[in-house]
């Protein structure tokens, strides 16, 4: 101890670190800040976590379309700590997502974007939509055939505007279609560009936060004057002011330690999202996911009507942006507290709730096959041996329970099969399977009349009863 000690001083006689940081160590900020304050500071702890972890994977990353498959591959199942490094990562982004959005609730709520903080809330929103584009371009830098989906249709959707569509799509595919180009961009914002732009507006946001002070909690009945409250903070500080370290910080790096070692404890249970099939130009009917955090919006494209696809893609983000950059203009003054701001906490409750029913739907996504189901259970199967067993397989394996639901196993997308026996007769089904139906191919060319045969008699043994 006494050997750190002295390195430290010697450091610090050299440096003048202490000097330099105690001013903002120390700053004074409003008394009883309390929880509900520190999960911008959580969210800066997640950031740096991301930094460490994007850089020992970009260590083993191959840029290159012929190898990064295979390089992603070595490091979840054969480096060292590959397997929870890339959990890590892909957990503190979620992370990420989650705790910048409860920051800039709390930030709405108490209005604290109001006077003299109004960059300050420029600075988060600018903030928010970098974070969801590392998010984005994140998803690509798998490789597999979801992630290059994923882009595909974020590029086709930005092709719809108007004038500079083209040329937007052109730019975020680094070409006419996705390739090594479009893996070499994508890694280059994911990992250099975004995060550089992150940087700068940390270092800008925390600026404004030392300059313009923490915002005291807010009390009924004492609104924002442009003219006074300059003046009755600076004396609220110098009454009651306590300093920010450690009285104030503790919070902040307490809350931010229990939650890296929450997402480093997930990673190591779960590790990260499973890679699906490499990418595959020739599959051109394809059903992309995107990562949990956008689901809502993936949600929203399904259920609306084709003829408002366009006004949505376009009008949604525009009408996002607006809200953000304008809001801290036209409500600048006045009550800060949301009891006297009951619009606040309505629109926060209706925007949670929306976005709440629509990831549910995304998760369910009833309008898209369920590539994830198993076989199904011997319960469900009504046989071990025969036609009825071999049907029950190919159903399976040809994609049909992806798609039809059976006893509660399988997808939505296409009609629930769990009484199908009790409805069709079996030349009805030779028929709908031979030739196909709205949404549904046509397996005529697909199974031998033996497989047909099989495919049958199990559809037929579906009577409801399990």
């Amino acid at each position: 101890m006494k050997f750190l000690k002295n390195a430290w001083l010697w450091i610090d006689d050299r440096t003048g670190i202490v000097e330099l940081l105690e001013p903002v160590m120390r700053h004074p900020v409003p008394p009883n800040t309390g929880w509900w304050y520190v999960f911008g500071s959580a969210t800066l702890f997640v950031f740096i976590l991301q930094v460490v972890t994007g850089i020992a994977l970009a260590s083993s990353y191959v840029t290159s379309t012929a190898e990064v498959y295979n390089s992603l591959q070595f490091i979840t199942h054969e480096a060292f700590m590959g397997r929870i490094l890339r959990g890590m990562h892909y957990f503190g982004a979620s992370a990420m997502i989650v705790l910048i959005g409860i920051h800039m609730i709390r930030v709405f709520l108490m209005g604290s974007f109001k006077f003299p903080r109004e960059v300050n809330w420029l600075t988060g929103a600018v903030l928010l939509l970098l974070t969801l584009g590392m998010a984005f371009t994140g998803q690509l830098l798998r490789w597999d055939q979801n992630g290059v989906w994923t882009v595909i249709v974020g590029a086709e959707q930005a092709g719809r505007t108007p004038i500079i569509g083209t040329m937007l799509a052109h730019f975020i595919l680094a070409g006419d279609t996705v390739g090594g180009a479009t893996l070499s961009r994508f890694f280059s914002f994911h990992v250099f560009f975004i995060p550089a732009l992150v940087f700068g507006m940390l270092g800008s946001h925390l600026y404004l936060v030392l300059r313009n002070g923490i915002s005291e909690p807010p009390q009924p009945g004492q609104p924002v004057d442009l003219k006074s409250y300059r003046a009755k903070y600076k004396e609220l500080l110098h009454k009651r002011g306590v300093p920010f370290w450690p009285d104030v910080a503790w919070r902040d790096v307490a809350f931010g330690v229990i939650i890296v070692l929450v997402v480093i404890l997930v990673a190591a249970a779960w590790g990260p999202p499973g890679l699906g099939n490499p990418p595959d130009p020739s599959i051109i009917d394809a059903y992309p996911r995107p990562d949990w955090y956008f689901l809502w919006y993936f949600a929203v494209l399904a259920l609306i009507p084709p003829r408002l696809e366009t006004w949505v893609i376009l009008g949604a983000p525009l009408l996002l942006g607006v809200v953000l950059f304008v809001l801290p203009f036209i409500a600048n003054r006045g009550e800060r507290h949301p009891i006297r701001r009951p619009w606040a906490i309505g629109s926060v409750l209706m925007i949670v709730l929306t976005i709440g029913v629509l990831w549910r739907l995304g998760v369910l996504a009833p309008w898209s096959p369920n590539f994830a189901a198993q076989p199904l259970p011997k319960a469900v199967v009504s046989a071990t041996s025969g036609s009825v067993y071999e049907g029950a397989q190919l159903f399976h394996q040809k994609g049909c329970e992806f798609c039809h639901t059976v006893a509660g196993y399988g997808g939505q997308r296409g009609p629930n099969l769990t009484d199908v026996g009790n409805r069709l007769t079996s030349q009805q089904m030779t028929i709908r399977i031979v030739n196909g139906g709205t949404n549904m191919p046509a397996f005529g060319g697909n199974l031998t009349p033996q497989q047909l045969e099989e495919l049958v008699a199990f559809l037929q043994s579906l009577h409801g009863s399990y």
